[in-house]
């Protein structure tokens, strides 16, 4: 007679497998989080005090705005639109922020830091050219030209972009 795998060797195994497998962030304890400078009857969330979820309203997810050129008469011939919690209050929580660009020709985005973020950038005009550093001990330089419809996802805290 074949010896067979003791249930609870089972169920430990598969518990195991399952932990495994499990790979996300865990669920967030609520869908929104509408920031608000208030702090009346709020909640204190990530740095931003939480509307009412029963007061939250679509212009709360709302932004007008990045259909504007922005104003690149400065020294690096660029200008960053930010959309992120200080215009959208629902993005509070959510991790996500995103920008509109404009360079003129030879213009530049100073290299800088995304502390705990990744960017992934859509060319809608033009050409650029994209880059980011890898982390220590390599230091290397990972970049590509882009042209119009081209994605490029910036995938470590260092990003470079002429």
């Amino acid at each position: 007679m074949k010896k067979g795998v003791s249930f609870p060797v089972t169920v430990a195994l598969m518990a195991l497998v399952s932990s495994l497998a499990s790979a996300s962030d865990p669920s967030p304890l609520q869908d929104t989080c509408v920031a608000i400078d208030e702090p009346k009857d709020a909640v204190f969330v990530n740095g931003k005090f939480c509307k009412d979820p029963k007061l939250t309203e679509a212009e709360d997810f709302f932004f007008s705005g990045l259909d504007k050129p922005g104003n690149t008469s400065n020294p690096v011939a660029s200008n960053v639109t930010t959309v992120n919690v200080g215009q959208i209050k629902g993005l509070n929580t959510l991790g996500i922020s995103m920008v509109r660009i404009d360079y003129e020709p030879y213009g530049q985005n100073p290299p800088h830091t995304h502390p705990r973020a990744t960017e992934i950038l859509t060319v809608l005009e033009g050409t650029l050219y994209v880059g980011f550093v890898t982390s220590n001990p390599e230091n290397r330089l990972i970049s590509k030209v882009l042209n119009k419809g081209d994605v490029f996802v910036l995938a470590l805290y260092m990003c470079k972009r002429k």
